[in-house]
């Protein structure tokens, strides 16, 4: 079965509407995201229980879904598998929200506010937080292996992406050298380094696990295209991150949804740190056109179709929060 035959949105050059088609698109994507979390964070998991209420609180309440996003948007464009599709997307975002429960800590970050609400260790206690935490990680991997119709394999290999993700090679890992690299100067190329575990890790897997699930139905394609997409999302992973930085020294509170000033506060070492604001925006800018020009590496059809993930990474760099 060809590409063409696979994937749900039409293959198009940008029209002049590309910018509302693509809003349109990231918004029913959102909620459905949202829907899926919902479906395994409700907090009738639990009935009563604050471990079930924090999870959700953690999970379902808002975000920009940036992961899930990602994984449609790759999938799409092979033409891969909805509900394996699905699966990959709910399970990057729990592991996303596990993330940060985990980095708002006392331990870790101590921050008091995320996506304007208090963070869960403030709502619901440490000790609570820590295990909504845990709980929505392995959701995750719960979600990965639910459905039957999957093929094992496939199953198995998107395990090994988000776990490879989210541990010492990945987040923890990342987090584990942000917490040794507080109060020092790193260069450009450590920064970078720490940042492609820390941030760029999962946002990486999250394109990737869109690949996988590709492979079940165009293997030859989705081999010919793991260096392209890599590379995006090596690049777009990194320029989240630089945005991050740009806009905790630049923004306020309020329109951030969390404490801003606090990377330069707590001595974090950040892009802003070490290049200054406007040259930091300068180098999130370059890290998108590396993205873009990874896209234009595609083979055909896959080229054709890479809208969605060019306006993902165009997003990332554009944002206010």
């Amino acid at each position: 079965m060809s590409a063409h035959a696979t994937t749900t949105e039409p293959a198009a050059p940008p029209a002049r509407d590309a910018g509302a088609d693509f809003e349109a698109w990231a918004a029913r994507r959102a909620e459905r995201a949202r829907v899926l979390v919902e479906r395994y964070t409700g907090a009738w998991l639990t009935p009563g229980s604050p471990l079930g209420e924090a999870m959700h609180y953690a999970a379902a309440l808002g975000g920009k879904r940036m992961r899930p996003l990602l994984v449609w948007a790759t999938g799409e464009c092979l033409g891969a598998d909805e509900a394996a599709l699905d699966a990959a997307a709910c399970a990057t975002e729990l592991v996303h929200a596990y993330s940060l429960v985990h980095d708002d800590l006392p331990c870790m970050d101590n921050d008091v506010l995320r996506r304007g609400q208090p963070t869960v260790h403030v709502r619901f206690g440490e000790a609570m937080a820590m295990l909504a935490g845990d709980a929505l990680q392995t959701r995750a991997f719960e979600v990965l292996t639910s459905d039957p119709a999957l093929p094992p394999a496939l199953q198995a290999r998107l395990c090994g992406l988000l776990a490879a993700a989210a541990g010492a090679a990945g987040m923890a890992g990342g987090q584990a050298l942000d917490l040794g690299a507080t109060g020092r100067r790193l260069d450009l190329q450590a920064l970078r380094d720490m940042h492609a575990l820390k941030t760029g890790a999962l946002l990486r897997a999250s394109v990737m696990m869109g690949l996988a699930c590709a492979a079940e139905r165009e293997p030859a394609l989705a081999a010919d295209c793991e260096g392209a997409l890599r590379r995006y999302a090596d690049h777009v992973g990194l320029a989240f991150q630089v945005v991050d930085d740009v806009l905790d020294a630049s923004m306020d509170s309020a329109t951030l949804g969390k404490t801003a000033g606090k990377d330069a506060e707590q001595g974090k070492a950040t892009f802003v740190g070490l290049l200054g604001v406007e040259p930091a925006r300068d180098h999130a800018q370059r890290l998108l056109e590396q993205a873009l020009q990874a896209l234009r590496e595609l083979p055909q059809p896959a080229r054709a179709r890479s809208t969605r993930l060019a306006e993902l990474a165009q997003r990332v760099v554009a944002r206010s929060h």
